[in-house]
């Protein structure tokens, strides 16, 4: 008789039902300046980063090799910050309209492994290394910035820094404390779904649905239809319902695929949408 276990989604189904809502975002992310790509696509878009968080937390709380497994999202993080870094400083052509992609969603992955290690350490009352893990990650954008108005001199310096080999969480939208945040409550309360499921909403409401409320409503052009017209990001809570029906189980599937297939899309849809450009600009 089949288990209830194995009839929920595997992290592999997770991750399959995540690329399919995060290509739809990318596609309206890309080539929104067509006016053509309906908005419901980066809605349905918000599921994919919790349910890719989700998804890490998983991993990383099951892998037998948790150093590998940190080196694949670090090498991915060094070649897109490194090749943002470069499209910033003007060392790389960008689209006509000066647009160019900000994504960075294993630039936050490599930051929070960082962090999940530092929270079992702590649990292991390795205070030393637990609180390092967990407080210098959070601390370093914080300390950068004050080092560069102390030091200008410094600014390039520590932006490079920041863009590849000690990440920082506001170096893109991927990276953003919310995301962080996020992150380390479904890491924190892992080991209960139901209060792990709990706490992601309440966060993500927090921070995606409160806080873009409070700064929108000082607007005198507010109006409440914004929050789920244009403040959308809080969408993501629904991812919810995904999660609780996670089984537990790896499931199978190409895993160096879905590590390829992050950088590989967004810069073909970029370069797709560059190559569109004299054509549908302004369609």
């Amino acid at each position: 008789m089949e288990s209830i276990r194995t009839r929920g989604l595997s992290a592999t189904g997770l991750k399959w039902i995540a690329l399919i809502l995060m290509v739809l975002d990318h596609i309206h992310y890309f080539f929104a300046y067509t006016g053509r790509v309906p908005e419901w696509f980066s809605m349905a878009g918000r599921l994919a980063a919790p349910l890719f968080l989700f998804c890490l937390v998983e991993g990383f709380s099951h892998t037998h090799d948790r150093r590998r497994y940190f080196m694949k999202v670090y090498a991915i993080h060094l070649l897109m910050s490194g090749l943002l870094l470069l499209m910033l400083c003007g060392l790389l052509p960008i689209r006509p309209d000066g647009f160019y992609p900000m994504n960075g969603m294993m630039t936050s992955f490599a930051i929070l492994m960082v962090v999940f290690q530092g929270i079992d350490w702590l649990g292991e009352k390795r205070w030393g290394p637990g609180l390092a893990a967990v407080v210098l990650p959070l601390a370093w954008p914080i300390l950068a910035g004050l080092l560069m108005r102390g030091v200008p001199a410094l600014q390039m310096p520590l932006l490079a820094l920041g863009y590849t080999l000690l990440p920082m969480w506001n170096s893109n939208p991927d990276a953003s404390i919310s995301v962080i945040a996020t992150g380390v409550l479904l890491y924190a309360f892992r080991r209960n779904r139901r209060v792990q499921a709990g706490a992601f909403v309440a966060g993500t409401m927090v921070f995606s649905f409160l806080l873009p409320l409070l700064l929108l409503f000082q607007s005198p052009e507010f109006h409440w239809t914004m929050m789920f017209t244009t403040a959308y990001e809080w969408y993501g809570a629904l991812a919810v319902a995904l999660m609780l029906c996670y089984n537990g189980e790896r499931g199978r599937g190409p895993k160096a695929f879905f590590y390829a297939f992050y950088p590989a899309h967004v810069y073909i849809l970029y370069a797709l949408s560059w190559a569109a450009y004299p054509l549908l600009a302004g369609g």
